[in-house]
């Protein structure tokens, strides 16, 4: 009888080991699709304006994309923001970018080189329009704009292109009602501290980076810009349709917000890339976006609202072939 004993824990433990190498095998399938190597290479991930969000996204971005594919280097590059993020990517001198859809939809009708082969990977969050003034300033809506000093954003980016409809919108010149400026969210806080300009427009995701040490100080309010504004804004082009009228929360920015809501426009962010970009890179990188929600979203807020019934709807981009797999697998 003693004799079967070690007969008996033998295939006792070849069982455990079976079965542990079962549980191997599927944990390896749910953190490796198929037990698949993960993609290598070199990309180029084109993002925004130090101090914006598009620059701090595809920061902690890179962080997780190294997490899950080691092999993969990404290259950031600055940019002026999503006019020429869509332009990058559409003609190869970036793989990855993320841009407003109003940006998107104008560089298609434009018939942008290489549009056609534009591709959505996922819908991220919305951009949110803010319109800043000093304090102690006497703008008080958008018609006191009228021959100030304002800044409406880098050339090729989304702030310019935002900015000047929503003037337009509120019957204001661009170019002769207002003394117009070239600063971003790098410069436009500080110039507008200093008094080198009355007023600068920001669209960008909740908070800001470049706003929140401002705002501590207590040292600018937000102009509201009224629903009344969007009808406007989608009488100028099919572009346009892409505003929605929102309010700014109060948690914002609750040093200059006061526990008021700010009534402004938002329009949503895409990340994008190509048709020929390799579906199984892209499905990956897709699947990062998506698992690394929260861990992104405990430094850049506006990850926070990532979320896989959204991130779908890519309009007006249909979705690249490693994006769509990616869906399908997590599909119900």
């Amino acid at each position: 009888m003693s004799k079967l004993f070690p007969r008996i824990g033998r295939r006792r433990a070849l069982s455990v080991a079976v079965a542990g190498v079962v549980v191997i095998g599927l944990l390896a399938w749910w953190l490796l699709p198929l037990g698949e190597k993960p993609p290598g290479g070199t990309i180029v991930f084109s993002t925004g304006t130090p101090k914006g969000v598009y620059q701090e996204y595809g920061e902690r971005l890179r962080t997780e994309l190294a997490k899950d594919m080691p092999g993969l280097k990404v290259k950031l590059l600055n940019s002026a923001g999503s006019q020429e993020n869509v332009r990058r990517v559409a003609t190869g001198k970036a793989d990855f970018t993320i841009a407003a859809a109003d940006a998107v939809q104008a560089y298609e009708l434009g018939h942008g080189s290489g549009a056609g082969k534009l591709r959505g990977v996922a819908r991220l969050y919305d951009d949110y329009v803010h319109l800043v003034v000093r304090s102690d300033s006497d703008i008080h809506d958008i018609d006191d704009l009228r021959h100030k000093r304002v800044a409406t954003g880098l050339p090729n980016s989304g702030v310019k292109l935002i900015a000047d409809r929503v003037l337009r919108a509120a019957g204001i010149d661009p170019r002769t009602d207002i003394t117009p400026a070239s600063d971003g969210i790098d410069t436009g806080p500080e110039r507008l501290e200093q008094g080198g300009i009355d007023a600068f427009f920001w669209s960008g995701g909740l908070p800001t980076k470049g706003l929140v040490t401002l705002a501590k100080k207590g040292a600018f309010r937000f102009i509201p810009i009224d629903a009344d504004l969007v009808t406007e804004l989608h009488a100028q082009g099919e572009e346009t349709r892409y505003y929605r009228a929102t309010n700014m929360p109060e948690s914002a920015y609750p040093d200059v917000q006061h526990g008021v809501e700010v009534p402004t426009i938002a329009v949503s962010n895409l990340l994008m890339t190509r048709a020929d970009m390799d579906p199984r890179l892209t499905e990956w990188v897709t699947r990062t976006v998506i698992k690394s929600r929260d861990g992104i979203g405990a430094h850049v807020h506006s990850a926070q609202l990532v979320d896989l019934r959204t991130a779908i709807y890519t309009d007006p981009l249909p979705l690249q072939e490693g994006a769509r797999r990616y869906y399908r697998s997590v599909k119900p």
